[in-house]
């Protein structure tokens, strides 16, 4: 997962001292048809057909501590089952993690490992570790 612009200046603003931190209580997973880039103008969420970010509590048990600079899920994060076909049946490539529900904040992003649509009664879904985050 690539941080966002916004994310890389409040960490690097929190290490060295200019302002601290708080991380966000809850994170919201969601997905794009496109590449959000690291300011979030390329972000594509799909709208309607009961799409919504989901809500995962940041804590240990849903983001386990990280390791040799890699932290992933340690819980499934499962979006509602899709009413309608997502973004007109185009490819779903790629997930954003967000501090808010609606708008907010980008705090990175990934390419998705496969690519595919999220059709009418799909359900989309990242099993546990599938969320990857490194620093490299």
């Amino acid at each position: 997962m690539s941080f966002s612009d916004f994310l890389e200046d409040e960490l690097l603003d929190h290490v060295f001292g200019a302002a601290a931190y708080s991380a966000p209580a809850t994170l919201y997973i969601g997905l794009s048809s496109a590449d959000p880039l690291d300011d979030g103008s390329g972000l594509n969420e799909p709208s309607g057909g009961s799409y919504a970010r989901v809500a995962v509590t940041n804590n240990a048990t849903n983001f386990p501590a990280a390791s040799g600079g890699a932290k992933a899920n340690g819980t499934a994060v499962t979006f509602p089952t899709a009413t309608a076909t997502w973004v007109g049946g185009a490819d779903l490539t790629h997930f954003g993690v967000f501090d808010a529900d609606a708008a907010g904040n980008l705090l990175g992003s990934a390419e998705l490992s496969l690519a595919k649509p999220v059709l009418d009664g799909d359900t989309a879904e990242f099993a546990i570790g599938d969320l990857a985050i490194t620093l490299v």
